[in-house]
Parts: structure tokens; C-alpha cells; sequence
């Protein structure tokens, strides 16, 4: 009896470790989210980092100019694209009383056609309250770009964190290999081989996926925009970008571009034939992303389903915040290896192996 209560503190202690450090990292969501962005973009710079080691660089000369290029290019996407989001935003609220006209010379006229159905329009008055509405709209984004450029503690945290993101990044580069071998030494000895090969595993598996994953998100955001620029939709390039970069949400992002580029291609085409077109990007970039681009850049590496990956945003957003949203999808990954490690070592057990036997013996 004493011997299998000894056998419980260690698990009763890991279990214990695990729960608090869980309500730790809950308490301090909102100071994780500059060390999540900068472990995910250390994963997603690795290799360039190993390169250049290895083409004989100090490794702090390295992580240097990795976290340069990498900050240069992500501080350059932020200034291009951020502006162009916001003006073709406030374009598509601009048109938004265009609806009425949609709405009363060809919505209402195939309804009446095709099913007989007859409804009348206040086109005079939806007109106004559309427009007096997107003033506002307007209004508010602008008032809120205005307040996030003028409130002195929102302002001093974002440069804060826009500061404390190369350091954090560099030093992730640089210090990497150091920071692992430490964690390895705390390890029990007789599970060393054990949690090495799934260190191992887990390092290889997460980074391929988080590199896979943000190139699939750029390609699909440079399809989707480029293709909505081409056809002459006047808020595409907004749309496609936004719809590009959410396609790590199954779904969601094809079925938002797909929503707003509809609608979009509705108030500024006059032709159905355009607007057909429109939504063909979509339909064809869906395609294109799921028998393609994620196989061929992600593969069956992790097998996270639609289900899980929704669940995981949910779950580690709800908890963490921000951060959450970011560590979900790698959060994610590594439970999905983790079970699938623990399942081999538990297949490869006598217990399991035993019960094998006498279910063979017994039909026998």
C-alpha cells in the first residue's frame, strides 16, 4: 500500500505543476502575446538562421541579421497593407446606400419573377439610414485609429511591445539550442532517451507546420488579392488579404472573402457575369488551397482536423487572450504529437502486448 502511494506523489506533483503553471500563464494573457509573436516567427525564421550558421557566421551575427530581415519585412507588409485596408474599407462603406439600388432594381424584380413574391421598398429611406450609418461607421474607424495613435498608454504599450519584439526574437534565434539544453538536464536520466526523441520530433513537426502554414496564408492572400485587382473589384485587394491571411480557420476565410467580395462585386458590377467571376476566385482558390497548396506546403505532418483546429482557437483564445490565438494552432500540434507518442510507448507495453496474447490463447 505504501509502495503504490509513493508511486502517486510524482504524478500527484506533475499534475499540480501542470494545473498552476496553466493559472499562471491565464494571469499574465496579456504579457505572453510579444513572446508568443516572437517565438512563432523564430520557428518560422529557424532555418534561415541555421543556414547562415552554418555557412560559418557567429551565431550572434546571425540571429542579428535574421531578426532584421525578418522585423524589416513584417514592419514593411504592416505599412503597405494597413493603410490599404483601412482606405478600401472606408470605400466599401461608402456604398453601402448602392445596396438599395441592388436591392430595388434586381433583387426585387427576380423575386416577384421567379416566385411571385411581392415586397415593397422605402428605397428613399433605407437610403438615408444606410448613409447616416456608414458616416458613422467611417467615423468610428477613424476615431478609433485616432485614439489608438493618441492615447498616451495604448501608444507607449504598442511601441513597448514593437520594441521588445526583435530582442525577444533575437535572443529566441540566438540562444535557442542553449535554452533547450537546459530543459534537457532537468529531465530524469532514465527518460532521457524518451523525451529527447519527442523534443526532437515535436521541433521538427511544429516547425514545418508554422512555416508550411504561413506560407499557405501569404499565397492565399496573394491569390485572392491579385486575382479580386484583376477582375476590377475596387475593394479586393482589402478583401483578399483579409480572407487570405484567415485561412488557417478552416473555412472561415474563403466564406468572408466570399460574403463581402459577393456583396462588394453586387453594388459595383452591373453585369451578373461579373459577379459570377468574383465568386469563382473563392470557389476556385478553396480548391486550389485544399487539394494543393496545404498538401504540397503542409502536408498530413500534424492531421489536425477542421473540428480540432476550431475547438483549439476557441478554447486557447477564451483562455489566454491574444496570445492564445496565436499559441492555439502550435499549442494544437503538440498535443496531437504528444498523444500520438504516448499511444506508441502504450502499444509497446506488456500490459498492452499481454492482453494481445491472451485474446489470441482464448480464441484459440
Amino acid at each position: 500500500m505504501k509502495r503504490s502511494q509513493n508511486r502517486l506523489i510524482p504524478w500527484v506533483i506533475g499534475a499540480t505543476a501542470l494545473l498552476f503553471a496553466g493559472w499562471l500563464l491565464q494571469q499574465l494573457a496579456a504579457a505572453l502575446t510579444p513572446f508568443a509573436v516572437a517565438a512563432v516567427l523564430a520557428y518560422v525564421l529557424n532555418p534561415a538562421m541555421r543556414y547562415l550558421a552554418g555557412k560559418g557566421l557567429p551565431r550572434p551575427l546571425a540571429a542579428g541579421l535574421v531578426t532584421l530581415a525578418g522585423m524589416a519585412a513584417t514592419f514593411a507588409l504592416l505599412l503597405v497593407v494597413a493603410p490599404m485596408l483601412f482606405k478600401q474599407t472606408q470605400g466599401l462603406i461608402d456604398r453601402l446606400p448602392v445596396l438599395v439600388d441592388f436591392a430595388q432594381g434586381r433583387v426585387l424584380p427576380w423575386l416577384r419573377a421567379e416566385f411571385a413574391i411581392q415586397l415593397e421598398l422605402d428605397a428613399a429611406g433605407w437610403k438615408r439610414v444606410l448613409a447616416a450609418n456608414a458616416g458613422a461607421l467611417k467615423s468610428a474607424l477613424s476615431a478609433v485609429a485616432l485614439r489608438a495613435t493618441q492615447s498616451g498608454f495604448m501608444l507607449a504599450g504598442l511601441l513597448f511591445n514593437l520594441l521588445l519584439l526583435p530582442v525577444l526574437l533575437f535572443y529566441f534565434l540566438q540562444d535557442g539550442p542553449r535554452m533547450a539544453a537546459t530543459l534537457a538536464t532537468l529531465v530524469p536520466r532514465r527518460w532521457a532517451d524518451e523525451v529527447t526523441a519527442l523534443a526532437r520530433e515535436l521541433d521538427r513537426v511544429l516547425g514545418e507546420f508554422l512555416r508550411g502554414q504561413l506560407s499557405v496564408m501569404l499565397i492565399m492572400a496573394v491569390i485572392f488579392a491579385s486575382s479580386l485587382a484583376l477582375l476590377g473589384l475596387e475593394s479586393g485587394i482589402a478583401i483578399g488579404v483579409v480572407a487570405g491571411l484567415l485561412v488557417f480557420i478552416p473555412y472561415l476565410g474563403t466564406f468572408l472573402g466570399f460574403a463581402l467580395a459577393g456583396l462588394a462585386a453586387a453594388l459595383q458590377f452591373d453585369s451578373a457575369g461579373e459577379v459570377l467571376l468574383v465568386l469563382g476566385v473563392f470557389g476556385a482558390g478553396q480548391l486550389l488551397e485544399s487539394l494543393l497548396i496545404t498538401p504540397w506546403l503542409v502536408g498530413e505532418r500534424i492531421g489536425l482536423s477542421p473540428v480540432a483546429v476550431i475547438f483549439s482557437l476557441l478554447a486557447f483564445g477564451q483562455l489566454l487572450g491574444f496570445a492564445g490565438l496565436l499559441l492555439a494552432l502550435p499549442m494544437a500540434a503538440a498535443t496531437l504529437v504528444i498523444c500520438r507518442f504516448l499511444a506508441r510507448a502504450y502499444f509497446n507495453t506488456r500490459f498492452y502486448q499481454r492482453k494481445i496474447r491472451n485474446r489470441h490463447q482464448n480464441l484459440v
